[in-house]
C-alpha cells in the first residue's frame, strides 16, 4: 500500500506515509480550532451585550498570538526539530482550551480572550511545523498537492467547528443559554491525548532539498531570503488571504441574521455544512487538479471566483448574496496551501524561516475582522465585505504574475 501511494514517496525511494498521516491529523484540530471562533464571534455579541467591533477582538488575540509566537516558533523547529516544535503547539493548544472551564464561570471576556491568546500560541507552533514538514515529505515537484491533500482535513476541522459551537453556544432562538466550557473541555483533552501519542512517536527529521524551481538557476538557492520575489509577494498574499476568509468567515452569521432571516443557529449549521463542506471539498478537488494543471493557475481561477462573489455580495441580499458566500467557500479552499506551497518553492535552506514569516503574516486575521465590524456598525454588514473582495484581487495578481516573480 506504502509503495503506490506516491504522493509521499521521493525520487531516491524513500516513504514517508507514516509520518505523513501522522502529521495530517494536526490540520484537523486547528481548522476546528479556527472555525468554532466563527460561533463564538457571535455568542459573544449575544451573552456579553457587545458590538461587532468588540467581538472581533476574538479573532484578534487569537490571529495576534501567530504574530508573536510565530520567530520563536520558528527557533525552536530550527533547533530542535519539527516534533518538538508539535509537541509545544499541542501543550499550548490543549490548556488554552482546558481555561475556557474556569472561564465558563468567570463570563469574563478578558479571561476568555487570555485563553484563545494561549491557544493562538499553540496553533503558531503546530502550523510552523506542519506546513513545511509536510511539503517534504515526498518529491519536491508533488508538494502543492502534498499540502492542500492534508489542508482538505483542515477541512474537515472548519466543518465541525461551526456545527460543534453551534450546538453547544446557541439554543433555538439564539440566545445566551449555551454551554461555552464543554467543547473547549473536550478538545483541549483531545489535544492533550494527541500530544501523548506524538511524544511517543518517531517522526523522521526530513532535510529540506536544495534545489531550485523551475526557471532559477542554480546559484539562486544561495541568494538571500529577502530577494526572492516570489516569497515576498506571496508573503503579502498570504497576509490578505487570512485576513479575507477570517473576516467572511466571522461575520457569515451576523448576514445570515440580517440580511437573509435566519436564526443564529440555522447559520451556523449551513456554514458548518455547506458553507465548510464545500470548502473541504475544494480542497481535495485542488489536490487532484494540481496534478493538471500548474497550482499558480489554478489560484488565479479561485481568486476570480471569490472577487466576483465580493461583488455580489455587495450588490444584493438574501438569497443570491448567500449562493455567493458557498461559492467563495469553495474558491478559498486552495488559496492558503497553494499560496504557501508557491511562497517557498526553491527557497531551499530558507524554508524553515520562510516558513517562520509565512505564519507570521497570519496576523491579517486579526486586522480584517475589527476594520469590517467598523465598517458593520456604521453603514451595513454588506459593505463590510469590500475588504475582502480588495484582497482577493491581490492575490489574483500575485497568481497571474508567478511565473515572473519567480525568475526574478
Amino acid at each position: 500500500m506504502a509503495k503506490k501511494f506516491k504522493l509521499v514517496q521521493t525520487s531516491d525511494g524513500k516513504n514517508y506515509l507514516l509520518p505523513f498521516v501522522l502529521i495530517t491529523t494536526l490540520f484537523f484540530l486547528w481548522g476546528f480550532a479556527h472555525s468554532i471562533l466563527d460561533v463564538l464571534n457571535k455568542h459573544f455579541q449575544d451573552a456579553l451585550g457587545i458590538s461587532k467591533t468588540r467581538s472581533a477582538l476574538v479573532q484578534a488575540v487569537v490571529y495576534g498570538g501567530y504574530f508573536l509566537m510565530a520567530l520563536p516558533a520558528g527557533s525552536i523547529i530550527r533547533r530542535f526539530g519539527y516534533r518538538i516544535g508539535v509537541l509545544t503547539g499541542l501543550v499550548l493548544y490543549g490548556l488554552g482550551a482546558l481555561l475556557f472551564i474556569p472561564g465558563g464561570r468567570l463570563m469574563s471576556f478578558e479571561f476568555f480572550l487570555f485563553s484563545l491568546f494561549i491557544i493562538g500560541c499553540g496553533l503558531t507552533c503546530l502550523e510552523t511545523a506542519a506546513n513545511p514538514y509536510v511539503t517534504v515529505l515526498g518529491d519536491k515537484k508533488s508538494a502543492e498537492r502534498r499540502i492542500n491533500f492534508s489542508q482538505s482535513f483542515n477541512g474537515l476541522g472548519w466543518i465541525c467547528g461551526p456545527l460543534v459551537g453551534g450546538l453547544f453556544l446557541f439554543s433555538g432562538n439564539g440566545n445566551d443559554g449555551g454551554n461555552i466550557s464543554m467543547p473547549y473541555a473536550i478538545i483541549g483533552c483531545v489535544v492533550l491525548l494527541v500530544a501523548i501519542a506524538f511524544s511517543r512517536a518517531r517522526l523522521p527529521e526530513v532535510k529540506e532539498e536544495e534545489i531550485p524551481a523551475a526557471g532559477q538557476e542554480a546559484s539562486e538557492s544561495a541568494r538571500p531570503l529577502w530577494s526572492h520575489r516570489h516569497f515576498t509577494v506571496g508573503l503579502t498574499a498570504l497576509f490578505l488571504y487570512v485576513a479575507a476568509q477570517t473576516g467572511i468567515n466571522s461575520f457569515f452569521i451576523n448576514y445570515a441574521t440580517e440580511n437573509a432571516s435566519l436564526s443564529a443557529r440555522d447559520a451556523s449549521i449551513l456554514l458548518s455544512f455547506i458553507g465548510m463542506g464545500l470548502f473541504m471539498a475544494g480542497r481535495m478537488i485542488g489536490s487532484w487538479a494540481m496534478s493538471r494543471i500548474r497550482a499558480e493557475r489554478l489560484l488565479q481561477g479561485c481568486a476570480l471566483g471569490a472577487v466576483i462573489a465580493m461583488a455580489v455580495i455587495l450588490a444584493a441580499d438574501g438569497t443570491a448574496g448567500l449562493v455567493a458566500f458557498f461559492l467563495c467557500f469553495l474558491c478559498e479552499s486552495i488559496m492558503f496551501p497553494t499560496i504557501f506551497a508557491l511562497s517557498i518553492r526553491g527557497l531551499g535552506a530558507h524554508t524553515k524561516r520562510a516558513s517562520s514569516f509565512l505564519i507570521m503574516s497570519i496576523v491579517g486575521g486579526a486586522l480584517a475582522p475589527v476594520s469590517m465590524g467598523y465598517i458593520a456598525d456604521h453603514t451595513s454588514i454588506a459593505w463590510a465585505f469590500v475588504i475582502p473582495m480588495l484582497c482577493f484581487a491581490f492575490i489574483l495578481c500575485f497568481a497571474t504574475r508567478y511565473r515572473k516573480l519567480i525568475r526574478r
